[in-house]
């Protein structure tokens, strides 16, 4: 047991705000969504609408737990889960702020100089400043310390050269936090000589080439830097803090219930159609798979409750983002063994679902951390490596 004393996770309750709140939230959702299709749904957080994510921040669900000074709530991690939760069982369009909100907002917040939260919280609390995350690079795989881009520093800032992919909304963002090698790696320590950056995705020599997906859809790029010149104040925290500041940027990624979530609409749908006709078998096999939800979400309320304490739940995330990714790809495969229904965008409410799903189905295990990655991190800290 002394092995597990650093694997725990801390329990959750809810509060009387945090359910009061909900049902705003579900007040809320239920006008701005009603129109929207079940195939629109169920892109989940990867729905892209800016004039929503403003709305969003009119009503203060953006930048929740932020302190008041730079464009916050002050409200707890507990209620900002209830909001994300909510928007992602109901499948709104939140991609436009996501990244921002979820962690280029709590970096800059914890990394950065006070010029830089004035400068940039308040626009992402307001649901009008989006970021993107500049971090895989094409041949380095998962590998995250063989990133190659580098900023070479000069007398008024840094000059960039080189190249990112799989760049989610770089296209339609206007910054970029920016992981780079700034200076060589200590002897035996490749993970040092990082730096972060703040690049505006308006600098010239930045060049941004869409990447489509299997449904056609473009959401992800290949950002290519050529001699960008960027200030000294684009410096994100200590240079040289880069690979600290990223492994704890991730840990905000891979722990929300986005995590478990992204195929959520498929089990609406599944459970719409088995509502009044569902024998003994697929009873059983819905309930098991709504078993599996709920476990999950109890242990992602946790890792808020973590955040919220200070703590750093980097493996239980980890736990999460994998045991999550298992789920959302199984999910359509049990339906289509429950139900008669074959993947078809242009079908019926359940066939369209299981459609945009499947096809988005191969990334739930690679976005936020490869599997292998993220199982060699709970390794470390089962003390198993």
């Amino acid at each position: 047991m002394s092995e597990m004393s650093a694997f725990t996770f801390r329990p959750a309750t809810t509060t009387a705000a945090a359910e009061a709140l909900r049902g705003e939230v579900r007040d809320f959702l239920g006008l701005a969504l009603r129109d929207r299709p079940p195939a629109q749904r169920a892109l989940s957080w990867a729905g892209y609408d800016d004039d929503f994510s403003r709305a969003m921040g009119e009503r203060g669900w953006i930048g929740m737990t932020w302190p008041k000074a730079y464009g916050g709530h002050e409200r707890s991690a507990l209620e900002r889960y209830v909001v994300l939760e909510e928007m992602l069982a109901a499948g709104a369009p939140v991609s436009a702020h996501w990244i921002a909100d979820r962690q280029s907002g709590p970096l800059i917040l914890r990394s950065g100089t006070e010029a830089q939260r004035q400068r940039y919280l308040p626009g992402i609390a307001r649901g009008e400043t989006f970021i993107c995350a500049g971090l895989s690079e094409p041949d380095t795989g998962s590998d995250l310390a063989s990133a190659r881009t580098r900023a070479v520093e000069t007398d008024t800032g840094f000059v960039i050269n080189g190249t990112k992919v799989w760049t989610t909304n770089a296209h339609r963002s206007h910054h970029m936090i920016l992981f780079c090698r700034t200076a060589a790696p200590d002897s035996g320590a490749r993970h040092t000589g990082f730096s972060q950056l703040i690049v505006d995705m308006t600098t010239p020599g930045i060049e941004v080439t869409p990447l489509y997906d299997l449904a056609g859809e473009h959401h992800i790029n290949v950002v290519h830097f050529t001699d960008v010149e960027v200030p000294k104040d684009a410096l994100l925290g200590q240079q040289g803090d880069g690979w600290k500041q990223v492994m704890a940027e991730l840990a905000n990624e891979r722990s929300g219930p986005e995590r478990f979530l992204s195929s959520f609409t498929v089990l609406v749908e599944l459970t719409r159609v088995l509502a009044n006709s569902a024998s003994s078998a697929q009873a059983t096999a819905l309930g098991r798979l709504a078993g599996q939800v709920a476990v999950l979400r109890e242990m992602s309320m946790s890792i808020a409750a973590m955040l919220e304490a200070g703590d750093d739940p980097t493996v239980q995330a980890a736990v999460v983002k994998d045991l999550g990714a298992v789920l959302e790809q199984e999910i359509p495969e049990v339906a289509r063994l429950l139900v008669s229904c074959e993947p078809d965008l242009h079908g019926d409410d359940l066939n369209a679902v299981l459609a945009a799903t499947m096809l988005a189905a191969p990334s739930f295990s690679l976005r936020g951390g490869a599997r292998e990655i993220l199982r060699g991190i709970i390794a470390r800290g089962l003390r198993l490596r």
